[in-house]
């Protein structure tokens, strides 16, 4: 048995027995992911490895790993990273792979032995993910009835989990930015290619009802119906700093600094076209989730990437990555700290990604170089037509 298979079924068995404290593996081949940590838990009465995958941006992503899957799942673990430390009630093992490529396990035969007393009462109390996640807001506020997420007694409807849960964690999103806010006076808050708004109503009740802040929140669209329907339902909640205008994003005037601008699955440049807004309103941060990527498509020029462009399914994914690297490569030259973030569960929404972007000063001629640099890999001599025809 070599050292991989060797791990993989000691850590099985100690599962198994229900000895398992954490389970890490650290120094990734390739993966973004820092480290993913283990652990044993129960949910609705089965058995389950919790994983939970440590990315760039000190975020998280989790994911719950079925006992019939255990050791496929240890399996692609140990084919990501160069090492792994098993940690349980009776002991320790480090499974690694040097720099020359060998492997080696340490502690692994000690560990074994105390492992195979039949009689050896071992097992560990296992946590229960049967728990209701803690939210932010509970279901019962106005607005989410106004919206048609609640019902009238604040159930929210089951067709609405999914938005219940996206916005609850859009809010975390804010939480997690909101110390960058001005600890004083008035907000003032863009929300560009507003639709129905669903986040901005969430974002105005957390920074007036819970954050006790004032604020004037405004939506822009071109969809006139939607921004009546809008302003509408602001003036029934009695949000009096809550106004919707019909209009194209591009004429916001420049007059004032917003402290936010958030947008929500703008379509392809559009999205663009908000980023750019944004920066050049000097907005301190900047919150927009991106849908569709077509505009890339028909002009990529890089050979380098035909190994990938040549498969249509995989072009589309690859024009997805390098259109939110290419907006935030253009954030970072104008000023702005930048990272890519998961939205929500992907169960909930295929359209995951946050572009956040925090305004830390004047953007260097070292950014600004990179971000030419890396429109000419990508687009060749069409960078220079690059989004000009928005």
């Amino acid at each position: 048995m070599d050292k991989i298979q060797d791990f993989i079924s000691l850590a099985y068995l100690v599962c198994e027995r229900e000895a398992l404290t954490k389970l890490v593996f650290s120094r990734p081949r390739a993966s973004e992911e820092k480290k993913v940590t283990a652990r044993l838990v129960r949910h609705k009465g089965r058995r389950m490895l919790a994983l939970e995958y440590s990315l760039p941006g000190d975020t998280v992503r989790h994911k719950n790993v079925g006992e019939s899957d255990w050791q496929a799942a240890l399996g692609e673990l140990c084919s990501a990273y160069l090492q792994a430390n098993l940690i349980t009630a009776v002991g320790e093992c480090e499974w690694k792979v040097s720099r020359q490529g060998k492997q080696a396990l340490l502690g692994g035969d000690r560990l074994r032995r105390a492992l195979s007393g039949e009689d050896l009462e071992i097992k560990l109390p296992l946590a229960e993910l049967d728990n209701k996640k803690s939210y932010i807001l509970s279901g019962g506020e106005d607005f989410l009835k106004a919206l048609g997420v609640s019902d009238a007694r604040g159930r929210v409807h089951d067709k609405k989990q999914g938005k219940f849960r996206q916005i609850n964690r859009f809010l975390e999103h804010i939480e997690d930015i909101y110390p960058r806010l001005s600890p004083e006076g008035e907000l003032l808050i863009y929300d560009l290619c507003c639709g129905k708004s669903y986040l901005s109503f969430a974002v105005y009740y957390y920074l007036t009802a819970i954050k006790g802040r004032s604020v004037e929140l405004v939506g822009i669209d071109l969809k006139r119906d939607v921004i009546v329907w809008c302003e509408g339902t602001a003036r029934s909640l009695g949000y009096s700093g809550m106004h919707f205008i019909y209009d194209d994003v591009k004429n916001v005037p420049s007059g004032r600094r917003p402290d936010m601008v958030i947008s929500l699955h703008a379509c392809d440049v559009a999205t663009d076209i908000v980023i750019n807004k944004a920066a050049e309103l000097g907005a301190g941060i900047i919150l927009s989730t991106p849908c569709c990527h077509r505009y890339l498509n028909d002009k990529i020029a890089a050979e380098q990437l035909r190994f990938v462009t040549r498969f249509p399914h995989l072009k589309n994914k690859l024009c997805e990555a390098l259109t939110d690297a290419i907006r935030l490569a253009r954030l970072e030259a104008f000023g702005y700290k930048v990272a890519a973030l998961e939205l929500t569960d992907p169960d909930d929404t295929p359209k995951n990604t946050l572009l956040r972007a925090i305004y830390v000063g004047e953007g260097s001629d070292k950014k600004k170089r990179e971000y030419e640099d890396i429109l000419e890999l990508v687009l060749g001599e069409g960078k220079k037509d690059y989004l000009k025809g928005m």
